[in-house]
């Protein structure tokens, strides 16, 4: 039995469906009523502590509220309480946060150093930025009649299925520590990324460059969020182009 908590977000939903597809006997987390993708569902805030988790031989969590401070480490640690003392957990994080004075990145490594000191089996994989994370972001800022983007920053997108593929593998296997990160195939410059975002969409906006401030500023133009190696296969190119002949469906 594989517990999915956040199943139905972005990066839960296609895992379900691949750990489906495998023939995995899938169980997820949510806060509302679903069903569907070959998945039982259970309605449970994970901070509550779900008595569903104590039943699963694997976990993989995804669940996180970045904009709410503290919340991924009182999820982890009522997950930890709740999981049995064999269960292979399975934790998404982020490339790079060892390094990244972002405060969220320092939350996610915290949840990591939580994880591995619990005693339990367990398997990390560190992805980059995922392309609809990136494309939400210049979505905001283009609502009005500039498009801003960070100067002296380049991003590494990478698919969100692909990602999803990789922790399926991961989750089906023997639990693994830290495993090499996942990045996308390519590292672009931000400004890049926005003139092809206005082009392929049709926005007609003008580009701003700003350079992000202080610590965190510089850790983005130093490339600490990047992948050492490149990984992947979809481009930024090939997702805006997907994404605008079939526009993702609401939640």
């Amino acid at each position: 039995m594989i517990i999915v908590t956040g199943a139905s977000g972005s990066l839960g939903a296609p895992l379900v469906r691949a750990l489906a597809r495998e023939g995995a006997d899938v169980h997820g987390l949510s806060r509302r009523p679903r069903q569907g993708d070959g998945v039982t569902w259970h309605v449970g805030d994970l901070a509550s502590g779900p008595a569903v988790l104590g039943e699963a031989g694997t976990i993989v969590h995804l669940a996180s509220e970045p904009f709410k401070k503290g919340a991924d480490l009182v999820q982890t640690r009522t997950l930890l309480e709740a999981a049995r003392p064999d269960a292979h957990l399975v934790y998404v994080s982020i490339v790079g946060i060892d390094r990244h004075p972002y405060a969220y990145y320092r939350t996610k490594l915290a949840a990591e150093r939580m994880i591995e000191g619990s005693g339990r089996p367990y398997t990390i994989l560190r992805a980059t930025q995922f392309h609809g994370f990136v494309a939400s972001f210049f979505d905001a800022l283009s609502r009005g009649p500039v498009l801003v983007a960070p100067t002296g920053t380049s991003c590494q997108p990478v698919a969100v299925e692909e990602v999803a593929a990789r922790l399926a593998e991961l989750a089906l296997d023997s639990p693994a520590g830290r495993v090499p990160d996942l990045g996308g195939p390519e590292v672009l410059d931000a400004r890049h990324m926005a003139r092809t975002y206005l082009d392929i969409t049709g926005k007609r906006r003008a580009l701003l460059p700003v350079r992000l401030p202080g610590e965190v500023g510089r850790a983005f133009r130093e490339g600490l969020h990047l992948a050492s190696e490149p990984g992947g296969s979809r481009t930024w190119t090939e997702f805006l182009a997907g994404r605008v002949q079939s526009p993702a469906p609401r939640p």
